[in-house]
């Protein structure tokens, strides 16, 4: 089944954006590129937003984020009530944070993962479906706003 992707990264994550954008449409997924446009300097945090504010817009779509390591565009994107951007580094926390954490946001590192791996991550997230069941209550937790440690005196 066909999937939308919106993709956005900042100037650590531009270079290998064109290549992802192959990747997902070689997929067969539509991918949306929300910028930046050329790799002149940038802050994560104005791209993560677009990317999630695009997620949320649209219910069922999916983001991918890159930066230099990808923690500063999770962290980010992490903000933002509905979404949930894993940062992953190889096909197995890709396929699982689909399966377990119903994530709708793919993170990672143009410096920490090459093309063969970005590839296999890309393909096990678009591909793997959320589980459900257990994992579904876990989830219900975090959109709830649980908080973690209140009780902790």
């Amino acid at each position: 089944m066909s999937k939308k992707f919106y993709i956005a990264t900042d100037h650590a994550g531009y270079i290998v954006k064109a290549y992802v954008k192959e990747i997902v449409s070689d997929l067969g997924h539509e991918i949306i590129d929300l910028g930046p446009d050329n790799a002149d300097r940038v802050d994560y945090p104005d791209f993560a937003k677009k990317c999630t504010e695009a997620v949320i817009a649209d219910p069922g779509s999916f983001g991918i984020l890159i930066c230099g390591t990808g923690i500063g565009m999770s962290i980010s994107a992490n903000k933002v009530h509905g979404i949930r951007a894993a940062l992953c580094h190889d096909h197995y926390t890709a396929k699982l944070t689909r399966q377990h954490n119903d994530a709708n946001i793919l993170c990672f590192g143009e410096r920490v993962v090459g093309k063969g791996v970005i590839e296999d991550m890309i393909d096990a997230f678009a591909s793997t479906e959320f589980e459900g069941g257990r994992h579904a209550t876990r989830i219900g937790k975090i959109e709830a706003g649980c908080s973690f440690g209140a009780d902790l005196g």
